[in-house]
């Protein structure tokens, strides 16, 4: 359990964790331990606000931190997988040369536009909270989108029998993972209602609407999902819980 544990943030984020060796044994439950990457990032997130508010620093400066830190702790890998999806899609192409696109190092100009606009939007959504408690929703939602995102690698049918997902999905106890991702997914949905209802509610909503059109897109365009898939939705479902969160904090002014 601990070999995979430091597996997965060797693979998900640039923590630094005693390193273990490559092989199948060391990742039977890697994806299970996925979510605790967002909980650091969450953590992390949460301290800055925290350090905002002390310090009395601009929104503006607090959003374009926020938006670092995930890049920070993962290295960007899932943002990667976003671009290529986003490239594969902009081809229009079939379902084969879709993977094809999506397997290039190289990325394309769709990529780079939409990957502008993704993070201009997360900035801005990000200088809408000031509330701790609206953080705190924020927070729970990297933990519950990699919960998703680890489920989804392990039930939903692969577009491909290689690749870097399959080195992590052929080794895994599933059922083990399925549970250890399921209490990850109750926990981060229940903690975040408990700090904000109707905020917490509203993200919960907005993750499994993503996750319904990541299965729905992913199986049309691609016939299954992939890693650079999984990349993707993670980032889609991320965005769509902070902008839930955000309405959801504006409407209860109201």
């Amino acid at each position: 359990m601990l070999r995979s544990l430091c597996s997965a943030f060797l693979m998900y984020s640039r923590i630094p964790v005693p390193k273990v060796e490559w092989k199948e044994e060391n990742r039977r439950y890697a994806l299970g331990f996925f979510p605790l990457v967002g909980a650091v990032t969450g953590g992390l997130l949460i301290l800055w606000r925290i350090v905002c508010n002390w310090l009395d620093i601009g929104q503006f400066l607090f959003a374009a931190a926020a938006v670092f830190l995930p890049v920070l702790v993962t290295g960007g890998i899932h943002l990667d997988g976003f671009c290529d999806v986003c490239d594969a899609r902009a081809s229009y192409a079939d379902k084969a040369k879709r993977l094809e696109i999506m397997s290039d190092p190289h990325i394309g100009s769709f990529a780079v536009i939409k990957l502008c606009l993704y993070l201009i939007l997360q900035t801005a959504l990000f200088s809408q909270i000031e509330e701790i408690e609206t953080t705190g929703v924020a927070a729970c939602g990297y933990v519950l989108s990699r919960a998703l995102s680890g489920l989804t690698a392990v039930t939903f049918k692969s577009a491909k029998s290689e690749g870097t997902l399959q080195s992590f999905v052929r080794p895994s106890h599933k059922k083990a993972t399925c549970v250890m991702l399921g209490v990850f997914i109750a926990l981060s949905a229940v903690t975040s209602a408990a700090i904000q209802p109707a905020q917490g509610l509203s993200a919960a909503a907005a993750a499994v609407l993503v996750l319904l059109w990541h299965r729905y897109s992913a199986y049309r365009d691609f016939g299954g999902i992939t890693g650079d898939l999984c990349g993707w939705f993670l980032q889609m479902c991320e965005i769509a819980i902070l902008a839930a969160a955000v309405l959801a904090e504006r409407l209860c002014v109201l």
